[in-house]
C-alpha cells in the first residue's frame, strides 16, 4: 500500500505544473499558451497572462478566507479559465476537486460534501440547473462563476475578482507525496470515491508521457474530453503546461468539427464513441465500396486520404490517440486504411491513465493496448488480473482506507480490476472486467467484452451491451445506429446473420439467445452511461433481468415497446 508521506518534505522531483507555468511566463511571455474560442474566432492568453490571471485568484481567494490545504471544486466543460483554476490552486496551495459537467445533482453534492470544498468555481454548463440546485442547498459554499452565459449565477465573478486583486507573491512548495487533487472516479457502479493525486506522481506520469511521445516546438494540443477526467488532465493539461504546448478549447459540440479545423492540433486524443462517429460521418458521405475502389487507385489513394484527414481538421496532426473504453480494433483497422494511425492506449483514474500505449504504432498490434510504457511494470496475476507498478500511482481513496488497502498488494503493485494477458512481445491485451464477467443460470461464466468487440467488426450499431447474469442464456442489447433511409426490416435480418455468424464462433454457454433493439439511446443523462461513455452494465442488466427471462421462443430479434 502506497500511503502519502507528510514527514517528506524535500521540493518536488520534478518541478510541479505551478513552477513551470512562471518559468514559460518568464522565458516566453508573449507566446501564444491558451486558445478560447468564442463566437467563431480565437480569444487568446499568453504564458504571462495566464500565469497572471492565476495569481491574482490566489489572492482573491485568500482574502475569501480560503486556506492553504482548503479543498476547491471546479465544475465546468473545457476552457482557457479551467486551466488559469487548476493553476491557481496549485500556486495558492489548495487541493483541486475537479466534477464532471455531466454529472447529476446527488453526485455533485457527494463530490463536495465529501471531499469537504469550501469553495465551488462554476463555468460552461450545458445545463446548470443541477449546479444550481446544489448551490442553494449549501450555504456555506463560496461560489464563483466563469464568463460564460451558461455559467450559473455565483455570489463572486471570475473576472471581478482577478480585475480587482494584484497577482500573488506566495510561493508555496510542494514535494513528491504531497495531496494535489482529488479525482473522483465516473465507476461503472456504486458511489464515487475519490482518488487522491499527489503532485510527485502527477508529474511523473506526464513527464513520462512527454519524453515518450516528445514535444515538438510547433505542437498544438486540442482540449475537449472532459478535464474532470484523468486521461484530459494528465495528457493534455499537464502536457501543455510542463511542455510549453499551445492548447485551443472548443465552442461549443455543435461546431467541434470546425473548431478542431481552426486549431490543426498536432496531437489528438479521443475516445472510442467519437472515433466511431468520426468514422459513420465519412462512410454517409462516402459508401465503403466506393471508398474502398478509390483506395486502390494509387494517386487517387493520397488525394482521398489526405481529404478524409483535412475533413476532420487531423491533416497536421502526427499522433493520434484513442482511450478510456474499449475500442474494436475494426474501427482501428479502418483508420489505418484511410492513412490514420491511432494510439490505443490504455491506464485509469489509479495510474494517471498512463500504463501502456501502442506507441510507436504498430498496425500489427491492434487489438492490443500497447506495452508497458517507460517506468511502467506490468504483470498478470493468477486470476489473470492485470497489476500495474511504477511511480506514478495514486495514493489511495480518500476517507476509504478498506478500499485503498484492497487497491494494493504487499509489493506495491496496483489491482487494476481488469482482465488480459501479455504476448510474447509485451503487448497487453485487455479482455474486459473482472466484475463484468457474468454468470448464467446454467452456472457457465461468459466474459463479454470480446464477444462485444467481435460484434462490432461484423455490423454497424451505435452501441452494445452483452447481458446475462442468472439467465438461461446471453441477450445483446444493441442501440441501432440513425442514418438516412433506416429500415429497421432489413436492420433486423442484418443483426440475425451477425448473430448467427456470432454463434457459430462461440461455446454453447456464451451463444445469443436473443437481440432486443432498444427504443432510447443510452445517455450521460438518464444515467446508463458514466462522464466518460462507459456503459453501466449493472443498470442494464436490472433493467432488462425480466425481458432476458422471458424471452419469447423461436424469435432471435425484438423490438422494444
Amino acid at each position: 500500500m502506497i500511503l502519502p508521506n507528510e514527514s517528506t518534505l524535500s521540493s518536488c522531483t520534478l518541478p510541479p505544473p505551478n513552477e513551470m507555468i512562471l518559468k514559460w511566463a518568464q522565458e516566453k511571455p508573449n507566446e501564444v499558451y491558451l486558445k478560447q474560442i468564442i463566437n467563431r474566432e480565437f480569444v487568446e492568453f499568453t504564458y504571462a497572462e495566464v500565469a497572471d490571471k492565476a495569481l491574482r485568484l490566489v489572492t482573491a481567494l485568500r482574502g475569501l478566507g480560503v486556506a492553504p490545504g482548503d479543498k476547491v471544486a471546479l465544475i465546468s466543460k473545457n476552457c482557457a479559465e479551467w486551466f488559469i483554476c487548476d493553476l491557481a490552486m496549485m500556486m495558492g496551495d489548495y487541493v483541486s476537486v475537479p466534477i464532471f459537467p455531466t454529472a447529476g445533482a446527488d453526485t455533485i453534492e457527494y463530490c463536495i460534501t465529501h471531499s469537504e470544498s469550501k469553495v465551488l468555481i462554476a463555468g460552461k454548463l450545458d445545463d446548470a440547473k443541477a449546479t444550481t440546485e446544489v448551490m442553494t442547498g449549501l450555504s456555506d459554499l463560496i461560489t464563483i462563476s466563469l464568463p460564460y452565459d451558461s455559467a450559473p449565477e455565483c455570489q463572486h465573478s471570475f473576472t471581478d475578482l482577478v480585475a480587482s486583486n494584484a497577482p500573488s507573491e506566495e510561493r508555496p512548495l510542494h514535494y513528491d507525496d504531497k495531496l494535489m487533487s482529488l479525482v473522483y472516479t465516473s465507476g461503472t457502479s456504486g458511489l464515487p470515491k475519490g482518488a487522491m493525486l499527489t503532485y510527485g506522481a502527477f508529474t511523473w506520469s506526464v513527464q513520462r508521457l512527454i519524453d515518450h511521445i516528445g514535444i515538438e516546438a510547433n505542437d498544438r494540443l486540442f482540449s475537449y474530453l472532459p478535464l474532470a477526467h484523468i486521461t484530459e488532465r494528465v495528457y493534455i493539461f499537464g502536457s501543455s503546461v510542463l511542455g510549453g504546448v499551445q492548447t485551443a478549447f472548443p465552442e461549443s459540440l455543435d461546431t467541434f468539427i470546425e473548431d478542431v479545423k481552426m486549431q490543426r492540433p498536432t496531437l489528438f486524443i479521443s475516445v472510442p464513441r467519437l472515433w466511431t462517429l468520426f468514422q459513420q460521418r465519412i462512410q454517409d458521405k462516402l459508401p465503403q465500396k466506393k471508398l474502398n475502389i478509390l483506395l486502390k487507385i494509387p494517386f487517387i489513394n493520397t488525394l482521398i486520404k489526405k481529404k478524409l484527414a483535412d475533413g476532420l481538421g487531423l491533416d497536421q496532426a502526427r499522433v493520434l490517440g484513442c482511450g478510456s473504453a474499449p475500442v474494436s480494433p475494426a474501427l482501428l483497422d479502418w483508420y489505418h486504411s484511410v492513412g490514420l494511425n491511432i494510439t490505443e492506449a490504455w491506464g485509469m483514474t489509479e495510474s494517471f491513465a498512463y500504463s501502456t500505449l501502442n506507441y510507436p504504432f504498430k498496425a500489427d498490434k491492434i487489438g492490443s493496448v500497447g506495452n508497458a510504457g517507460p517506468g511502467i511494470e506490468l504483470k498478470i496475476a493468477e486470476d489473470d488480473e492485470i497489476m500495474v507498478r511504477s511511480q506514478g500511482l495514486f495514493s489511495g481513496y480518500y476517507k476509504n482506507d478498506i478500499a485503498t488497502q484492497e487497491s494494493f498488494d504487499s509489493e506495491g503493485w496496483l489491482h487494476t480490476g481488469d482482465i488480459g494477458f501479455i504476448d510474447d512481445d509485451g503487448y497487453l491485451t485487455i479482455q474486459g472486467r473482472k466484475k463484468d464477467t457474468f454468470k448464467t443460470a446454467k452456472g457457465k461464466f461468459v466474459a463479454p467484452v470480446p464477444i462485444e468487440k467481435k460484434l462490432a467488426e461484423y455490423s454497424r450499431v451505435e452501441m452494445m451491451c452483452l447481458i446475462g447474469l442468472g439467465l438461461p442464456a446471453p441477450i445483446l442489447l444493441v442501440v441501432p445506429q440513425d442514418f438516412p433511409n433506416f429500415d429497421p426490416k432489413r436492420y433486423a435480418r442484418t443483426a440475425e446473420r451477425v448473430v448467427k455468424r456470432m454463434n457459430q464462433e462461440l461455446e454453447s454457454h456464451e451463444q445469443i439467445k436473443g437481440v432486443l433493439m432498444v427504443k432510447e439511446p443510452w445517455s450521460i443523462e438518464n444515467g446508463l452511461l458514466t462522464p466518460t461513455l462507459k456503459i453501466k452494465r449493472h443498470l442494464l442488466e436490472q433493467k432488462y433481468h425480466e425481458v432476458g427471462q422471458n424471452w419469447p421462443k423461436d424469435q432471435l430479434v425484438v423490438w422494444e415497446q
